[in-house]
């Protein structure tokens, strides 16, 4: 599967690691494909690429938005063409606004895109390495219905977590309580980053 990864921090290049080492295509859309930090990445990434951000998507059959949430409108409003139709993830936070999700705005402007929020409610570390002791961890997702959700849970069961959809786009601000709820034991209570949540259900 092709997949641009619109972001090069730290949810970005893990999660297009882990992809990339499963077989699929990852580019990653940058502003300047060229510079020194994305070559450096991209050398702990065999058989990923970099381009530019409009070729990155046309290329794409899945997005990852892991940019800065306050930059999703603008990002959305100049690709909006390229993105639409395409199976489009929200992993970005609008940190310290009440609604901390995009899914209304990508819906809105992305009309005939499936639409998932994904991969904003724990740290990069739990993706990385999502074995704690002999537990797995769980990751809750929200998103359109039908084979995409299918393609969606997939690529999170590839990162070696379990994937658990919780609902339509419409869950997504369920999904941002979780988000706070992590936010309030790393940051509150001092538990480490590496902190994930399991799901137990008979």
């Amino acid at each position: 599967m092709n997949i641009a990864v619109i972001g090069s921090g730290n949810i970005g290049t893990t999660l297009g690691r882990k992809w990339s080492e499963a077989g699929h295509t990852v580019v990653f859309g940058t502003r300047d494909p060229g510079a020194e930090k994305i070559g450096h990445l991209l050398e702990t990434i065999p058989g990923a690429a970099s381009g530019d951000i409009p070729s990155a998507i046309n290329q794409a059959e899945v997005v990852l938005l892991a940019v800065p949430g306050t930059a999703v409108a603008t990002f959305v409003s100049a690709n909006r063409a390229a993105l639409d139709g395409k199976i489009v993830i929200d992993a970005t936070n609008q940190v310290g606004l009440p609604v901390m999700h995009s899914m209304a705005l990508l819906a809105n402007e992305l009309p005939h895109a499936a639409i998932f929020r994904a991969f904003n409610s724990m740290g990069w570390e739990a993706f990385a390495d999502p074995m704690f002791g002999e537990e797995r961890v769980d990751h809750f997702f929200c998103g359109t219905s039908g084979p995409p959700r299918d393609v969606v849970s997939g690529l999170i069961a590839e990162l070696g977590v379990r994937p658990i959809c919780v609902g339509g786009p419409e869950a997504a601000t369920l999904l941002d309580g979780i988000t706070k709820l992590y936010f309030a034991l790393v940051i509150g209570q001092g538990y480490g980053r590496r902190t994930g949540f399991r799901m137990l259900s008979d």
